[in-house]
Parts: structure tokens; C-alpha cells; sequence
């Protein structure tokens, strides 16, 4: 009898990179071809060999007939033997031989025992085009069960159900802790030397800068944090780069006139400066009336700044608060020298407050949060939308999670070093989150780069009507985000028009709409309650709605969180150039102040390293950069040539950064690509 001829594939099994992500279970395959045959069921088990260990590449040799057609699918499962049986199963690769082919089976989950997974090739589709339906289906109940969305501020974000028990999937992995350990020990230590070499309060800002001398470098708005320029420039490229709005009328509430204002318009009338468009404003109403801790006191300020014939924005007014106070006078450049600089320092302590409350844990982690969870719910892991969102998705609920536990909890940092405290700042989150929209505040690109979500509808820079470089030349964050932003859209529009290549695909994908419903069901029914999501008759109508609301998700966790995170220690590490919290009374007059006046607005010795401590860990990078993905989700060849196109245009961009910052006098280099991550880690 002539002995069967046979041709060999190597099976390559990845163990994923997760925490437990090991098993000390029994592992079976099988192998699919398209006519229905199937290979013998193999054992995935070396000899000598500890197999399916966390982040190891097991390789088994599979024996099929001659005729053994293409392979389309593979199925295998587990059982529950061992101490450790959990397994996370990152992807299977099929290698012909002797050939170099490869077929890739991504599968990127904890593979439940006893249930036999059937992966296809790529494994990303539609629901309606998925071979597997019911297996899909079942998943995602078991998911839903885990990430359940729960509310822990009242009338605050959604965020996962339980902090102290994330899902299996979102905890840090051993190396990321590692580094924050390791270097918030390094910084303790110099902490310890600085408690020992300095006094209890700062007698001088000399004083103050002793403390740069032990593993806290010195931050650079030193050199020039008293300069009415600088003041400006933290408008346009600082943490907190979202609200400058250009002025074209002056509020009743804000009571500036003319005359006081004549001195610092070049010889322009405060008419002719509105015409010119040379006035710009910020306003923070919405610190109005807040409660903060221990009775402290917050202003609501508001600031007139000039757009001065060097192109530079300096500020000529500032008024504390908002309301008709008999003490509420308008501070001026002309003021006494500390008077004028403490009126400064107040604002941007109001700045400060609103950047961590809303730009920062607000408008990035607390409003992902909520997307991360809803996703999981309703987008199966084999849809492309949920592959196209989980680089970007990496540890954002772990780093909530401890970040609620270490840095918002009662008493602690918080409450400790921002004048706002915890309940105030969850109180500003709550006013904040009825403003935001998905349709403005999202899409960052102005109308003739992209197609908005609506044509009809302004994005951010254009509602405070900073969009044109003619009327406001220098803004990096403006134009950096906005050339990142781009860069996302031209990516997903790639991929979303590959899977929705018929517009009946979006109406019909049963996923994508509970995923939508989801998003922008209000707070008090158990949604989102995203505001702004496109949409007619309550669904998704078009593939330009879904690539837009996959665009603004994507950014925000990228572009939005670099932008208020990465230069915290910059900003908050001298602590007059950006206090988080003032310790002396609020001026309500314009009496000459002194420099001891200044100094008594920091807080202590134990404080302020407290502030410069963790805003230094807070500034450290915890993932990949934008583009180079920590996990490979989409293999499918168009895929990835998106995403290596994706690449090409942040270096790109990166370049085109990098060469304006070398004849920069103060250089924004926080939106550089190379910096950026891919997702909101830290």
C-alpha cells in the first residue's frame, strides 16, 4: 500500500503579555481548510518544555493530508488543569512549509476552559459577516457581565464598575509598575535630602530653587516665569491651551474701559482693537461658586490679553472674580510690580484648577473611561472598530483606578495640594461634562483640512474663533493637534471604508449601534451620555459619522491627554509659575505688595515637594509613541499598510516640529509624534 503523502505547517502559539497572562492548562488545536477538512487534533505540548508561559512563542508541527486545502480557520481550547489555568492567547500563526507564508489568527483574550474558540483568519468582521455569530454573541454577554458601568462620583462620568477589581484585561503589566515604583523611589530619596537641607518655609525664591538639587531638575519657566510674555505664552502652548477665545466685545461683568486700557494698545483705541481683532480673552465662569477644602477661597477670573505688533499675546487686564463685589478691582501692568504679579499668580491658580478638574482628569481620563467600558460592552474583540480603538485603550482603567485610590481619595493629594480639593474638582468635572461635545470640542481640524462630523457646526477653534493663523500666528498646540489629528482621520477613514464599503453596512452593523445608543444615553438611565455624537433618528447613518466619532476617541487619548499631561512638571515643578494651590488671602485691592506678600501664596516645605513629586511622575511616559502599537490587533493587508502610512505621516510631523523648535525662543515640543503615546497610561 503507497504510503499517504503529507505536507507540514509550524503552528506558532503567542501567550500574550498580560499580567497571569500563563497557563498550566492542556492546550488542543485543530486546523480548518476551505472544503471542510479538518487536521487531527494536536496536543500543543513540547517535550522538556514549559509551555504557553507568559509573553514565549510556543512552535508545534502540525501533519495534514496532501490535499489539505488552504487553511481558513483554527479552532482549539483548553482545559482547567493546574494552579495557574488562565491563559491569555495573543495570536496564532500558521507557517507553511517549506515556504516563508504565513496566516495570522489574532485572537487577543483569555481563553475561557472547556469552550472551543474558532478563529478566522484576521479575525475581524462585521457581525453580520461573522461565520461564528453565536460564539460572538456568547463572548460579549460574558464581557458585558465584567465591565459593568457604574457612576462613583454622583451624577459624575461612567466609569468601570469596580476600581478595586478591574477586568482581567486592563491591569498593568509588571515591568509598567515597575518603572513607576522604581522611579518614585528615586525621587523620595531626594526628597529626604531636601527635607534635611531646607527650612520648613521658603524665605526667598532662591530658597525655593535649593530643593533642584537633588534628582529634580530645574524646571525652565524659571528663568522667565515673572514675564508678562510668558504669562501669554502659557495661553497658547501651556497645560491648559483650550480656552484662549478671541474678544469682540467686552463683557458687562468685566469692567475694563477704555482709558485704563489706552496704555497697552500701541496707540490703538479699545474699539479699534476689537475691530482689529488684536484682543483675546479667557474666562473662567465656571469656577464660579465652587466649594472648595477647608473654606478655601477660589477665584473665577477673567483675562483681556494683546496681540502686540511683535506678535507676541501679553496680558493687560485681569479682574478675579466674575461678580459685582464692592473689592474686585481690575489688576494692570501698570499696577505695583508684586501686585500685578500676584494677581497673575491667582489666575493661573484658577487656570491650574481647571486644567487638572476638566482638560486633564475630566476631559481625558474620566471621559474615556466611559468610551473604554461602553466599547468593551457592545464591540465584539473580532470587530475592526474594537481592534481599531485597544492600542489606544492600554491601561487607562488601571491608571484610573489608582489614580482615584492614591491621588482623589479623602485627604490625599488632592485635597492636600489644590486649593479646588477633591469635591470641588468633582463638582467642576460635573459642570464641565454638560458643556463638552463630541461635535466641537472633539474634532479639532478646521473645515477645509477634514469633513467635520457636521458641516453646519464649528469645531472648538473655530467657536473661540482662533482657527486662522492671520488672526492668532503662533499656537502650537492649535497647529500641531490639528496636523495629529489629521494624520488619525486619514488612518481610521482607511480602515472604517475598507469594512463599510456599502453604506447599508453601517445601518446594518448590530454592534456599532448599541455601541452609539450606549455612548449618548444619558447618565441618570445608565449611559455615557456623551453629548454631541452624530447620528439621525438616534443611530449611525453614514460611514463619515463613525470615522469622525473614531477620530475624536483616538485623539483624545493621544493628542488630548500629552497635551495636559506630559508638561506638568513644567509647569506645576516651580510652583509661583503655576500653583495648584495658594495659602494666602486673595488681594481684593491694588496696594503695593511686597516680595514676602508673594512668597507667603506658596504652600510649605512638605507640600511643595509633594507637588513637584508627583506632577515629575505624572510628566513620565508610560507607553509606546503614537502609531507604534504596544499589541498588533489589525493584520489584514490593507491594515496594515494604513498604518504604516500612519507612521510616515507623524515623522513627518514630528520633523516638521523638531525643525520649528530649534529657532523656537520657547519651544512646544509636547504634540512632537515622538512624544505623544498611543494611549492615556499615566
Amino acid at each position: 500500500m503507497a504510503e499517504q503523502r503529507t505536507q507540514k505547517y509550524e503552528v506558532h502559539v503567542v501567550t500574550g503579555d498580560r499580567f497571569g497572562a500563563g497557563t498550566d492548562a492542556n492546550v488542543w488545536l485543530v486546523l480548518h481548510d476551505g472544503q471542510g477538512q479538518k487536521s487531527s487534533v494536536v496536543k500543543l505540548n513540547s517535550l522538556w518544555t514549559n509551555d504557553h508561559e507568559r509573553n514565549t512563542t510556543g512552535k508545534y508541527v502540525v501533519t495534514v493530508a496532501e490535499d489539505f486545502g488552504e487553511v481558513i480557520k483554527v479552532e482549539f481550547w483548553r482545559d482547567s488543569y493546574g494552579f495557574g489555568d488562565d491563559w491569555f492567547l495573543d495570536r496564532i500563526e500558521v507557517h507553511k512549509l517549506p515556504t516563508e507564508e504565513v496566516h495570522y489568527y489574532p485572537v487577543h483574550r483569555w481563553v475561557v476552559a472547556n469552550v472551543h474558540y474558532v478563529i478566522h483568519e484576521f479575525d475581524c468582521t462585521l457581525p453580520e459577516d461573522d461565520h461564528n455569530i453565536k460564539q460572538r454573541q456568547t463572548e460579549l454577554e460574558r464581557i458585558r457581565d465584567e465591565y459593568r458601568i457604574h457612576y462613583h462620583v454622583p451624577g459624575g462620568p461612567a466609569q468601570v464598575g469596580t476600581s478595586w477589581k478591574l477586568p482581567s484585561d486592563e491591569k498593568f503589566s509588571d515591568d509598567y509598575k515597575w518603572d513607576i515604583i522604581k522611579n518614585k523611589g528615586s525621587l523620595l530619596v531626594a526628597i529626604n535630602l531636601i527635607n534635611l537641607a531646607t527650612k520648613d518655609k521658603w524665605e526667598s525664591f532662591e530658597d525655593l530653587e535649593t530643593v533642584y538639587r537633588w534628582n529634580l531638575e530645574k524646571p525652565e519657566c524659571i528663568k522667565y516665569w515673572t514675564e508678562d510674555k510668558w504669562f501669554g505664552l502659557q495661553r497658547l502652548q501651556g497645560a491648559n491651551p483650550i480656552l484662549i477665545t478671541l474678544c469682540t466685545e467686552i463683557p458687562s461683568k468685566f469692567k475694563v474701559d477704555s482709558e485704563m486700557l489706552q496704555p497697552f494698545l500701541e496707540g490703538l483705541t479699545l474699539e479699534e482693537a476689537l475691530v482689529a481683532k488684536r484682543l483675546f480673552i479667557v474666562d473662567h465662569e465656571l469656577l464660579s461658586n465652587i466649594n472648595c477644602k477647608d473654606a478655601r477661597m477660589l477665584t473665577a477670573p477673567i483675562a483681556l490679553f494683546f496681540l502686540n505688533e511683535k506678535k507676541d499675546l501679553m496680558p493687560i487686564a485681569i479682574q478675579l472674580f466674575q461678580d459685582e463685589r464692592p473689592k474686585n478691582p481690575v489688576f494692570l501692568p501698570s499696577d505695583p510690580k508684586y501686585t500685578w504679579l500676584l494677581a497673575k499668580i491667582i489666575f493661573n491658580n484658577a487656570d491650574a484648577t481647571y486644567h487638572q478638574s476638566c482638560t486633564h482628569l475630566g476631559f481625558t481620563h474620566l471621559l474615556m473611561e466611559g468610551v473604554v467600558v461602553c466599547t468593551h460592552r457592545n464591540l465584539s474583540p473580532s470587530h475592526p472598530l474594537f481592534k481599531l480603538m485597544a492600542p489606544h485603550f492600554l491601561y487607562l482603567l488601571a491608571i484610573n483606578a489608582r489614580g482615584l485610590d492614591k491621588l482623589l481619595s479623602v485627604n490625599g493629594w488632592v485635597d492636600q495640594t489644590m486649593t479646588v480639593g477633591r469635591c470641588g474638582m468633582f463638582e467642576l468635572i460635573k459642570r464641565s461634562f454638560e458643556k463638552w461635545r463630541l461635535d466641537i470640542n472633539g474634532i479639532i481640524p478646521n473645515d477645509f483640512q477634514v469633513r467635520k462630523v457636521s458641516e453646519t457646526i464649528p469645531n472648538d477653534f473655530q467657536v473661540r474663533k482662533v482657527d486662522d493663523p492671520n488672526v492668532l500666528p503662533y499656537y502650537p498646540y492649535r497647529d500641531d493637534s490639528t496636523a495629529i489629528f489629521t494624520a488619525i482621520r486619514n488612518y481610521v477613514t482607511k480602515v472604517v471604508k475598507f469594512y463599510y464599503d456599502e453604506p447599508q453596512k453601517v445601518t446594518n452593523d448590530t454592534e456599532l449601534q448599541h455601541w452609539r445608543e450606549e455612548l449618548v444615553l444619558s447618565r441618570n438611565e445608565g449611559g455615557v451620555g456623551l453629548l454631541g455624537v452624530p447620528g439621525e433618528s438616534g443611530k449611525f447613518t453614514t460611514v463619515d459619522q463613525v470615522i469622525d466619532v473614531v477620530s475624536v476617541v483616538i485623539s483624545t487619548c493621544s493628542i488630548g491627554h500629552a497635551a495636559a499631561n506630559f508638561q506638568q512638571y513644567s509647569e506645576y515643578g516651580f510652583p509661583p509659575n503655576y500653583p495648584g494651590i495658594v495659602c494666602d488671602e486673595i488681594i481684593q485691592d491694588k496696594r503695593p505688595r511686597t516680595l514676602q506678600d508673594v512668597l507667603r501664596t506658596l504652600p510649605d516645605k512638605e507640600t511643595t515637594l509633594d507637588i513637584m513629586v508627583i506632577t515629575k511622575l505624572l510628566s513620565a511616559r508610560g507607553t509606546k509613541s503614537l502609531g507604534d502599537f504596544e499589541v498588533q490587533y489589525l493584520y489584514h493587508p490593507v491594515c496594515v499598510r494604513a498604518a504604516q502610512e500612519f507612521r510616515a505621516e507623524l515623522k513627518a510631523i514630528s520633523k516638521n516640529i523638531q525643525q520649528r523648535n530649534k529657532t523656537a525662543d520657547f519651544p512646544y515640543s509636547w504634540l512632537d509624534p515622538e512624544i505623544v503615546p498611543n494611549s492615556i497610561s499615566i
